[in-house]
């Protein structure tokens, strides 16, 4: 038990109405209501609950930078998922979301994370009041250049004599100090965060860098006596800061818009959500949010309206649109008895449902959650990029004051400055800390956006090396809906006895054979009686008594099991194979009656993926347990010249297995229970999203349209983000690797060190927008 925090009432766990993590720690609520007043104001409850709370129950899931914990190792290190940059989870700026925490470099990369509205508005605001500065000092060099030129005195309006304060400095202080201090402010937030943090970041380069060319300037303009040489007011350097500021901010600005663009896919689903939900609670119809929705309400959903929760429909008919889940652009047909998903649209007429799953156990939810952990992971070829990152800023500052030193002992203090601004400000580590997370988050967003979701950045990496597919056949490259074609009888048993008793023994089952069995029985209307003693023999087949009578219905290891001779429906099976078709034998008390073929018709595009996949290089197998003759029969008519059959469920993992020792990069597509050990084994486990949830939760790709074209797809998209990973981090490179030596040496001026600063952030930001343009 637990107290609900708002109202004081004990609350069961397992029962509560509603619960909110705050803190990295779960608190558990009587009431939406109750819910709603924790979340308008966490601070003034949680002190109250958290002295009953007798443990977090809050999960850890294990994802990138995203972990939900409530305390840090010394020294653990997480990915800024707004900058990339590498953070001490123990000292970073932290921010828990549904459950997971996640850690920043700088206030700004919080802001940005927690309100990306918010913080654009603000950005934009920063940038105005920068080039507003930036454009006035222009404006002011024209004028001085064209009072020259003209051989007139400049600003001689101004009365100099009698304002001797009002110089070219005095007016270029008041003229950046807004800009230094207004439009960069944000910087010296991050870099006070960064100090108290010990870990120096993007922020603390720019604050430090802008700061010595502003209050050098200060020191030039009002106090010239302390500085080691002797300078003129004009060689200050307000512009330098005042521009370095613009350029930084115009460029994050960019990016943001960029970014806001590219990482669409995620805004798409949460828009798909509802806002409200008519709910019947005590024989009353109510419309309330649509969060506060529980397990086993009843939902009414009218034309036009969205589905709030994942459910049952018990009552009415429509036609409900679940083109975002399926990619069918036909509505489905609901009617009592038919499932329903939150966040589809309801097309014709009035329905109502049972909830099943509701909040963040719907499928919504859970494609949302996925799409965010995948977009927030790490590749393992970021590692290189962070280990670099963790050494380099450090490097930099040291660098920094090596020519600054360097400089001033050769006896030009002037170019001393210059080069220790223009090495910090070209050497910000952004290019590099965004140069993977930006990819990722593109290409994930496109691969949502197209039906096929991505686990993992790891999972991306490894999808671009593979050399091998291996299909499952039933449910994959098929329709998982076969239909009986044959019912030949040997001996003197009736076709409808063998059916009757076979379609008996097969009441209840799941497998798709066994549905298309007892499908045909009803269609003929048959009969069934019950089914005595019944065992299902893993690989085999099944048995029971029905009419006191012992059934067998399988394959002929379960005949040669039972010592029953199949030879007489030997010539019979072998034709009925050649054409594609699974035949199982019937068998009557100890002696072979029949033979049962059932035919699995392909989906229509499954022969085009296989094609697809072969220009792509990719050997293609398939691995069923089905009889080899039928086997190769599909094979042949899909164009897949290795297949392997006969396979029992528990040994296709060590399939797998075997065509990894034998160095193939190997993925599995699968649908089914069975196929979830082969799934994990492989490399890549590739789900169809119409498939059981286990072989969802194994596969590391989920494709939610069932459209094996898909495979290809997903290929293509890990190949092409890889491909932007890599240009990336390869600009990125030599971008800091050329410009920290110029700009030390002393040829590089600090306006152009920003510039070239915020244009290769932005270019790995524009590089990986392009990646929205690849064709799948």
């Amino acid at each position: 038990m637990v107290i609900d925090p708002v109202c004081g009432m004990n609350v069961e766990e397992k029962s509560a109405a509603a619960n909110a993590v705050y803190s990295g720690t779960t608190y558990y609520f009587c009431s939406p209501k109750c819910q709603h007043e924790f979340e308008a104001n966490p601070a003034k409850y949680a002190g109250i609950s958290k002295a009953v709370q007798t443990h977090d129950h809050t999960q850890h899931h294990g994802h990138g930078m995203a972990e939900a914990k409530t305390s840090t190792a010394a020294g653990e290190k997480a990915k800024d998922p707004i900058c990339g940059m590498m953070v001490e989870k123990s000292t970073a700026l932290k921010t828990e979301r549904g459950g997971r925490a996640y850690y920043f470099c700088s206030v700004g990369c919080q802001r940005t994370f927690e309100s990306p509205e918010q913080e654009l508005k603000s950005m934009r605001t920063r940038v105005m009041i920068a080039m507003s500065g930036v454009l006035v000092l222009a404006v002011m060099r024209a004028a001085v250049f064209l009072g020259l030129a003209g051989g007139a005195m400049t600003l001689s309006w101004v009365p100099v004599d009698a304002l001797p304060w009002f110089t070219w400095g005095v007016w270029m202080m008041i003229l950046v100090t807004p800009v230094q201090f207004i439009g960069g402010w944000g910087f010296y937030k991050g870099a006070w965060n960064a100090i108290r943090a010990r870990n120096i970041n993007m922020d603390f380069l720019i604050a430090l860098g802008t700061s010595v060319a502003y209050f050098y300037s200060v020191a030039v303009v009002f106090f010239p006596n302390v500085l080691p040489v002797a300078v003129d007011q004009r060689q200050s350097y307000f512009e330098v800061s005042a521009v370095i500021i613009a350029f930084v901010l115009l460029g994050k600005y960019m990016e943001e818009i960029i970014k806001k663009r590219s990482s669409a896919a995620v805004r798409k689903l949460l828009d798909l959500k509802p806002a409200t939900a008519h709910v019947i609670r005590d024989g009353q119809e109510m419309e309330v949010p649509a969060e506060s929705v529980m397990m086993d309400e009843i939902i009414v959903v009218r034309p036009g309206e969205k589905v709030p929760a994942d459910g049952v429909v018990f009552e009415g008919s429509s036609s409900v649109d679940e083109a975002m889940f399926t990619g069918e652009s036909m509505p489905v047909e609901k009617s009592p008895g038919s499932s329903v998903i939150g966040g589809t649209i309801n097309r014709t007429g009035l329905f109502r449902f049972k909830t099943t799953r509701v909040g963040a156990e719907t499928a919504l939810a859970q494609i949302i959650k996925l799409v965010e952990e995948a977009q927030a992971s790490s590749a393992p070829i970021q590692r290189l990029a962070d280990q670099v990152a963790s050494y380099f800023v450090p490097t930099v500052v040291l660098v920094a004051f090596s020519a600054f030193v360097g400089w001033w002992l050769m006896g030009n203090f002037p170019q001393s400055l210059m080069a220790f601004i223009a090495v910090l400000i070209i050497a910000c580590p952004c290019a590099l800390g965004i140069a993977t997370p930006a990819a990722l988050m593109v290409g994930v967003g496109k691969g949502a956006e197209a039906g096929i979701l991505i686990r993992g950045a790891e999972v991306l990496e490894r999808a671009e090396k593979l050399t091998t597919v291996v299909f499952d056949k039933t449910g994959t490259l098929t329709r998982g809906e076969p239909n009986i074609t044959d019912i030949i009888a040997i001996g003197n048993q009736p076709e409808a006895d063998i059916l009757r008793a076979a379609a008996a023994v097969e009441v209840g089952s799941e497998h798709p054979l066994g549905e298309a069995i007892v499908r045909a029985a009803q269609q003929r209307e048959l009969v069934l009686p019950k089914v005595e003693n019944f065992e299902a023999i893993p690989g085999h087949g099944i048995r029971g008594n029905v009419d006191g009578k012992v059934t067998l219905l399988g394959n002929r290891r379960l005949f040669e099991r039972e010592g029953i001779d199949t030879k007489p429906a030997e010539e019979i099976m072998a034709k009925l194979e050649a054409q594609g078709k699974t035949a199982m034998l019937v068998g009557l008390d100890g002696s072979l009656a029949g033979v049962v073929a059932v035919a699995d018709t392909l989906k229509p595009e499954a022969k085009d993926a296989i094609a697809e996949l072969m220009k792509e290089n990719v050997e293609v197998i398939m691995l069923t347990g089905d009889n080899r003759r039928t086997a190769e029969a599909i094979a042949k008519e899909l164009g897949i010249k290795h297949v392997i059959a006969e396979v029992l469920p528990s040994d296709k993992a060590k399939v797998i297995q075997d065509l990894q020792k034998q160095g193939k990069s190997v993925a599995m597509v699968g649908d089914g229970v069975n196929d979830a050990p082969a799934l994990a084994v492989a490399e890549i486990g590739i789900a169809l999203g119409s498939g059981s949830d286990v072989a969802k939760e194994t596969g590391g790709i989920v494709l939610i349209k069932n459209d094996v074209r898909d495979v290809v797809a997903s290929i293509r998209l890990s190949r092409a983000t890889m491909r932007k990973i890599k240009q990336n981090l390869f600009w990125a490179f030599i971008y800091n690797a050329i410009g920290v030596p110029i700009a030390a040496f002393g040829f590089l001026n600090p306006i152009i060190a920003a510039a070239a600063m915020a244009l290769s952030s932005l270019s790995v930001i524009v590089n990986s927008a392009l990646l929205k343009r690849a064709k799948l």
